[in-house]
């Protein structure tokens, strides 16, 4: 179990260095764009983003 939970954490983190490596200036601009939000539009992010990740275990598995 815990080597899955940590597969998973690893490809997190490897998913999320990619935006800023790849495209630095593209990733600053969609994090302050991010930040000039309200709370429950940041709340619909999060949850979308739960969503999806959850259908695509969903499929996966």
């Amino acid at each position: 179990m815990w080597t899955e939970i940590l597969t998973a954490l690893a490809l997190v983190l490897v998913l999320e260095g990619m935006m800023p490596f790849l495209s630095p200036e593209t990733f600053r601009s969609v994090m302050q764009s991010l930040l000039s939000r309200d709370n429950n539009t940041m709340r619909i992010v999060g949850l979308s983003s739960m969503i999806v990740g959850v259908v695509i275990l969903i499929i996966v598995r």
